[in-house]
């Protein structure tokens, strides 16, 4: 197949690049290139690479794709945030135009790549795609708001697919550790300790970041009928925690560093456990490759291997905010005058 993968050069496109190249298909990427220098390891390259924004691409850069996967975006809360409009217009916006010039081009399916924050402050735990959302974020807000805007699109020739994605966490070519998970083994490997800014109770859905691509690869292989149209969770019922045990976990790879509870957040509103089981049934045949001891384990050696230090952990090039941040500026400064 010819596939269109936006995003292609972030935490889980590089797995997903990976993937599709290994099963023979034919790869274009897109990607403003926005976190350019802090890859970490070499990514396997698409057979295309297109250095563009999504808002700006055109039916005519879409023609004659099997399938567009977008995953480029603001890419989590706090980056959301940090300019709420800028979020709106890539995220929302952005996500609403791909779709609308990838039917006018006759793709036949649109694989979305959005989010189990959208729940928010459940209402109970267990939550599944048919319970009350509660967004309390730009981010989470921007990923319901596409798929209500796109929805409507779906048609005989063209399949929309909403992966509502657990919180990523784990190894990848272009590491993050502004990820709760990888944060907290990253501190604890970097300054000897394990960093909990909430009180540790709050539920999350965790899926290491090559299970999302794997689960992107299985929906564009699915039957029409079988996922279209379909928002999705996507990741295990078993693969439910508290922070407190992701620290727990920590504790038993980097057993010198102490738990310490900062606080500095408050009580974290986000708390939301959620059920698979529409992914089970759609999919029997897709199962996570990674658990969250598996997962942490492969990212502590590859830490270690790399001697991954405190400058790593206070630095810039692994914590999305702090470049997109500092890149930002960049582009607000004026030029300077030409003598």
């Amino acid at each position: 197949m010819r596939v269109f993968v936006t995003g292609h050069k972030g935490f889980i496109g590089t797995h997903l690049v990976d993937l599709l190249k290994q099963a023979g298909h034919h790869v274009t990427g897109c990607d403003l290139d926005l976190f350019k220098g802090c890859a970490w390891e070499p990514m396997v390259p698409p057979d295309r690479d297109l250095i563009k924004d999504v808002r700006d691409l055109t039916a005519a850069d879409l023609k004659g794709f099997d399938c567009v996967m977008h995953l480029a975006a603001i890419s989590n809360d706090p980056m959301g945030d940090l300019n709420q409009d800028l979020t709106l217009s890539v995220n929302l916006e952005g996500s609403v135009h791909l779709a609308q010039i990838a039917k006018q081009a006759g793709v036949p399916r649109y694989l979305f790549s959005g989010s189990c924050s959208v729940y928010g402050a459940g209402a109970k735990l267990d939550l599944e795609e048919s319970d009350p959302l509660s967004p309390l974020t730009a981010y989470a807000k921007s990923k319901i708001d596409t798929e209500t805007r796109v929805r409507p699109l779906a048609d005989k020739d063209f399949t929309p697919v909403f992966l509502r994605n657990a919180t990523a966490y784990g190894h990848s070519p272009m590491l993050r550790i502004d990820l709760v998970v990888n944060n907290l083994l990253a501190c604890a490997l970097a300054v000897g300790e394990i960093r909990i800014m909430s009180d540790g109770t709050p539920w999350r859905p965790l899926i290491h970041c090559r299970d999302i691509a794997r689960a992107f690869v299985a929906m564009m292989n699915a039957p029409k009928s079988v996922v279209h149209n379909q928002s999705i969770n996507v990741g295990g019922n078993t693969q439910n925690f508290q922070v407190k045990d992701v620290a727990d976990q920590v504790r038993r790879l980097v057993p010198k560093a102490a738990i310490a509870y900062t606080g500095e957040v408050g009580a974290d509103p986000r708390n939301y456990r959620v059920r698979f089981d529409m992914l089970n049934r759609l999919l029997p045949d897709f199962k996570l490759q990674y658990t969250l001891e598996s997962g942490m384990e492969e990212l502590h050696k590859k830490l270690v291997d790399h001697k991954f230090s405190a400058a790593d952990f206070k630095g810039e090039q692994f914590v999305r905010l702090r470049t997109l941040k500092h890149r930002l500026d960049q582009l607000e400064r004026p030029a300077p005058a030409r003598v």
